[in-house]
């Protein structure tokens, strides 16, 4: 059985858009080049003719990676989650020890980016915020070792 994919309303226009863009655009741009390099003749040995393929190739893979995302698509709606439990979609501020706070978005792993304030929630920490409330201490091992978090608050 395919496993959904969670994404929020933006991330599911950004991966239509690519989509869009690659089996369009780039398709037909490819299309091209592979007419020309198959015009030089010789293919053995023509590098733009194996360049393209290669190339193609990615693109193929892409674009049937991107199909089966949004095949099993469930959009994250915010404004539906239970207050007071972190949860996908929920915007959660955390603390380790006397460090500074640091709030994220909790996400699907497509749209993860923790540099950005968005985790996924099958990261760690995301899996150890999964369910919490605030004031909660949630223990997260991490390939650095324990790491104990206190939920401040979650949005």
């Amino acid at each position: 059985m395919d496993q959904a994919t969670y994404l929020t309303e933006d991330g599911e226009k950004k991966l239509r858009a690519e989509l869009e863009h690659l089996t369009g655009t780039v398709r037909i741009e490819l299309s091209k080049r592979l007419r020309s390099a198959i015009q030089m003749g010789d293919l053995s040995e023509n590098a733009d003719y194996h360049a393209a393929k290669e190339e193609q190739s990615f693109i193929e893979g892409r674009i049937a990676y991107i199909t089966q995302l949004l095949r099993n698509v469930v959009i994250i709606d915010e404004n539906k989650r239970q207050s007071g439990i972190v949860e996908i979609g929920s915007k959660v501020t955390i603390q380790e020890g006397a460090g500074p706070d640091m709030t994220y978005t909790i996400v699907g792993p497509q749209e993860a980016d923790p540099m950005n304030g968005r985790m996924s929630f099958n990261s760690p920490i995301g899996q150890a915020l999964i369910g919490r409330a605030p004031g909660d201490l949630v223990d997260v091992t991490t390939p650095v070792g324990v790491k104990i978090f206190t939920i401040k608050k979650i949005e």
